[in-house]
C-alpha cells in the first residue's frame, strides 16, 4: 500500500471532509503571507513576453512582485538603463496586458549571465 495515500486516507478521516484543491490550497498560503494573488502572479510571469514584447523579454525577466514593486534580472548593466527608460511603458503595458498593478520596478543585473563574464569551460 502507498503510505501517502495511507495517510491522506487517515487525515481525510479525521477532518471528516472532502479534499480541497491544490489550487485553492495555495490561494490561502498567499492570502495568509499577504503576497499578490496566484493569478496576479500568474498574469505578470505567464503573460510577460507578450507585455514587454519579445526583444525585451529576451534579456529582462520578473523575478518578484511585492507590494506593487516588481523585481527584474537583466542579462546586462545597458538593459538596466533601458528598463529605467520604459519603466513607464512596461508598468503601462502589464496593467493593460496581465491586469498586474506595479507602482515601481526594481532592476538587478544578473552577473553570471552578463556580457564579458567568465563563462564556465
Amino acid at each position: 500500500m502507498n503510505v501517502g495515500c495511507d495517510a491522506f486516507i487517515r487525515v481525510r478521516a479525521m477532518n471528516d471532509r472532502d479534499p480541497i484543491p491544490l489550487s485553492t490550497s495555495l490561494d490561502g498560503v498567499v492570502r495568509s503571507l499577504r503576497g499578490p494573488s496566484r493569478e496576479t502572479v500568474g498574469g505578470l510571469f505567464g503573460r510577460w513576453d507578450e507585455a514587454v514584447g519579445a526583444q525585451v523579454a529576451e534579456h529582462v525577466q520578473p523575478v518578484k512582485l511585492d507590494g506593487g514593486v516588481l523585481v527584474v534580472e537583466v542579462d546586462d548593466p545597458a538593459w538596466a538603463t533601458q528598463v529605467k527608460f520604459l519603466g513607464g511603458t512596461i508598468i503601462e503595458r502589464l496593467a493593460e496586458v496581465a491586469e498586474v498593478r506595479v507602482d515601481r520596478i526594481e532592476v538587478r543585473v544578473d552577473r553570471r549571465n552578463a556580457r564579458g563574464a567568465r563563462r564556465d569551460r
